[in-house]
């Protein structure tokens, strides 16, 4: 490593405690959409009416659990920073919220919708690698993942309020191959979506358990 390369892996290790520090900053900022709304509904569009829907890296909730509550449908949150998680729990009180690493998902209900809005890109490709097969197998059959993914294979860093936060990508290719195997009937990748402000969405429907 060169003396102007980036300490990865340091900074993954801090990338938590920066959500810590910067809560309250961080959830100022989130208070409204920036075309999420696009991807929710596109999410949403081939569900039942009223979903159990599961935000993995929910941060404070905002402005992610607002619109999807206010749609009807049911959220369960669950993310690694403790000050994220009280600020939801006090936000959005008819949520279900859980203090939780998303590389390590405890609970045991499936949902119709999971997604990660800018979260699941913290975790390392190995991370990624073996988080996506538990991570698909909490969607029900029928059911939708909705990620937001880098733009190609290979580490990054992004802030947080001047902070510095580590980013990590698959190709696209190989995320495709993963959830196709792990039972989705299509994955389909947005590059640079000046609608969200040029983030890569994945969105892979019609999952289907193998009998």
């Amino acid at each position: 490593m060169s003396a102007d390369s980036p300490d990865f892996e340091q900074i993954k290790a801090q990338t938590a405690d920066v959500y810590d520090r910067q809560a309250a900053a961080w959830d100022a900022r989130r208070a409204n959409l920036n075309g999420e709304n696009i991807w929710l509904d596109r999410m949403f569009s081939d569900l039942p009416q009223q979903c159990d829907v599961l935000d993995l890296g929910c941060g404070t909730g905002r402005p992610l659990a607002a619109y999807i509550l206010n749609q009807g449908h049911r959220l369960t949150g669950l993310d690694q920073s403790t000050q994220m998680i009280a600020l939801a729990r006090t936000r959005f009180p008819l949520a279900t919220w859980h203090l939780m690493d998303m590389c390590v998902i405890t609970l045991t209900e499936q949902f119709d919708a999971v997604l990660s809005w800018d979260g699941f890109f913290h975790l390392s490709p190995t991370e990624q690698r073996a988080a996506l097969p538990a991570i698909a197998s909490r969607v029900r059959d029928a059911g939708t993942l909705l990620l937001t993914i880098g733009r190609d294979h290979g580490l990054a860093t992004g802030t947080v309020n001047g902070e510095t936060v580590y980013h990590a990508s698959l190709s696209h290719t190989e995320y495709t191959d993963i959830l196709i195997r792990a039972g989705f009937e299509s994955v389909t990748i947005t590059p640079n979506d000046q609608d969200v402000l040029g983030r890569t969405v994945l969105l892979a429907r019609n999952k289907r358990t193998a009998p």
